[in-house]
């Protein structure tokens, strides 16, 4: 006998529930996100929207929608180049399973990879806070303090590129969306002045943590977003690396490394 969802509340009433959520409801036979049932969602909105439903509780206007995919994409891949694909493809070649691999290519996410985008949106959106409306005094500011302390503003400069060639595109993508604002504007004026001052572009990192904060997300979601964006390719790497590579890959020669501890020590045993 099904049990209905008004019998469902009441038990949870009472049994005062240790775990509270506002994402999904679950009841027999039924998935309830956000208020729409699961079998509604699916075929009828696409993967960025769900993203959006599920962090910001509605579905997201068209131009919003396409926007997030943008986005997303835009953070698909970077080659062999980053350290979280590289611990993802060396665990690939010991054996390891393609979970585990995963695991260990988003675990090597930290502040100096895949953390810019939230110490990026961060710093934006306080920096907006702080204007007053005066974008160019606040970016003056953000950059002349960032050089004072020897540090570089999150978002700007790229090991690679001294031009990232996704910066640009999502900006104009941003303006034909009508997604761009205040942040995205404070963005700009940053790298504009930093171009001045020392040649340096902003990045894909900076220009959607401008593009984000301007869509109402949170910094603190920042890194989560950049995750969604960046699986795919974790993924097709640990799987191209155990289909095409031979197991338990090197990637130094022995006389490439050089140890320079201590030498001849030699064990002293105490009587």
């Amino acid at each position: 006998m099904a049990i209905g969802r008004e019998t469902i509340e009441n038990m949870l009433k009472l049994s005062n529930p240790k775990w509270k959520t506002f994402l999904t409801r679950v009841e027999p036979n039924r998935l309830t996100t956000r208020g729409y049932s699961q079998e509604d969602i699916i075929g009828n909105i696409s993967f960025s929207e769900m993203v959006y439903l599920l962090i910001k509780g509605e579905i997201p206007p068209r131009n919003e929608s396409k926007m997030l995919e943008a986005i997303l994409i835009s953070f698909c891949d970077h080659g062999v180049t980053p350290p979280s694909t590289q611990a993802a493809r060396l665990m690939a070649s010991t054996g390891s399973p393609m979970h585990a691999c995963v695991s260990g290519g988003l675990l090597a996410f930290g502040k100096h990879h895949a953390g810019a985008i939230e110490q990026t949106m961060k710093t934006i959106q306080e920096g907006v806070k702080r204007s007053e409306g005066d974008l160019d005094r606040v970016a003056r500011e953000l950059v002349n303090e960032s050089l004072e302390n020897g540090n570089m503003i999150p978002g700007f400069g790229h090991r690679y590129h001294a031009e990232d060639p996704r910066a640009p595109k999502i900006i104009e993508l941003a303006r034909k969306y009508e997604c761009s604002g205040m942040h995205t504007e404070l963005a700009l004026t940053i790298e504009s002045i930093l171009l001045e001052k020392k040649g340096i572009r902003m990045n894909i990192d900076g220009a959607n943590a401008g593009i984000l904060s301007d869509m109402d997300f949170d910094w603190s979601i920042g890194t989560g977003i950049f995750m969604i964006g960046r699986l795919p390719a974790i993924i097709s790497h640990v799987h191209e690396e155990k289909t095409r590579e031979a197991p338990f890959r090197k990637i130094f020669k022995i006389d490439e490394i050089f140890y320079d501890g201590v030498d001849d020590r030699k064990i002293i045993k105490k009587c």
